[in-house]
């Protein structure tokens, strides 16, 4: 059973990464965010300053061309992903970015490890990339679905994990977004997906089947958040009721990272420096 803590001391408004090992609140209330986050105006003002620096590092990331950011973001149908990539990395320089979003794996796909296809979307030195979902569906779905048993979907927490350190030794540095949404607030953003003209394309049957799996999709979290949030891949539980709240989070997180990266452009050539003032 899942303990209840109160809601501010739970979600602080600087996200902190889940600690390997220990488990987390994953209860309705941890969805919404904390009362000491800024106001409205202040949030969109700090996104905006957020995401000017962001763009400014990524293009130092891009020139430099020596380490790579992989932002991972899993959570629940409607938790917020695709608007989420929008909003965060929306500014900053397609050169220098990538997204994939993983689907149903192939045939081809099944044919191979199921870290097969990941790899070959890692993005390489010099890119920010980010995944909508991942491997670790493979710890999830697969799970909950019983697609495969679970003596081979358990070991995948350990394979995952070396797979992470492999890459933080290749000079990827990787964060990992939970999007936590309530079951109140799914139900809510349902049924706008479903009556909204420009949406309704998005809504599929089996969301609802997913929904009633509520409990068994918990438990399968909790355990990758447990189990896979390592030194060198930090998972943080993003509390996603509040769309605002949850990019204003998440762009800060993004954004130390980058800063603690320190990318440097590299000198241009003393052959490039002897056109100075020749134009």
């Amino acid at each position: 059973m899942i303990s209840s803590v109160s809601r501010a001391s739970r979600v602080p408004t600087i996200l902190r990464p889940v600690r390997l090992g220990h488990s987390v609140s994953l209860d309705d209330g941890a969805a919404d965010p904390a009362d000491d986050l800024p106001d409205r105006g202040e949030m969109k003002k700090r996104i905006e300053k957020q995401q000017e620096r962001i763009t400014e590092i990524q293009n130092r990331l891009y020139g430099e061309g020596k380490q790579a950011l992989l932002v991972i973001l899993q959570g629940r149908d409607t938790c917020g992903k695709d608007s989420t990539i929008r909003r965060v990395f929306g500014a900053v320089n397609p050169e220098g970015s990538e997204v994939t979003s993983f689907k149903t794996p192939t045939e081809l796909e099944l044919r191979h490890d199921f870290l097969w296809r990941i790899h070959q979307r890692v993005p390489p030195h010099g890119i920010i990339g980010v995944f909508n979902r991942s491997h670790y569906e493979d710890v999830l779905i697969v799970r909950v679905r019983e697609l495969v048993p679970a003596a081979v979907w358990r070991k995948r927490f350990d394979l995952i994990n070396d797979f992470e350190r492999m890459l933080s030794e290749n000079r990827v540095t990787i964060l990992k977004f939970f999007l936590h949404i309530s079951r109140e607030e799914q139900a809510t953003r349902l049924r706008e997906r479903l009556e909204d003209p420009e949406k309704n394309w998005k809504f599929r049957a089996g969301d609802l089947a997913e929904r009633s799996r509520w409990d068994e999709y918990t438990t399968a979290y909790v355990d990758m958040l447990r189990k896979c949030s390592t030194p060198w891949a930090p998972w943080y539980v993003v509390p996603a009721n509040k769309k605002l709240g949850r990019d204003y989070l998440i762009s800060d997180v993004v954004l130390r990272t980058l800063q603690s990266m320190r990318p440097r452009l590299p000198q241009a050539d003393k052959d490039v420096l002897a056109y100075r003032g020749k134009i």
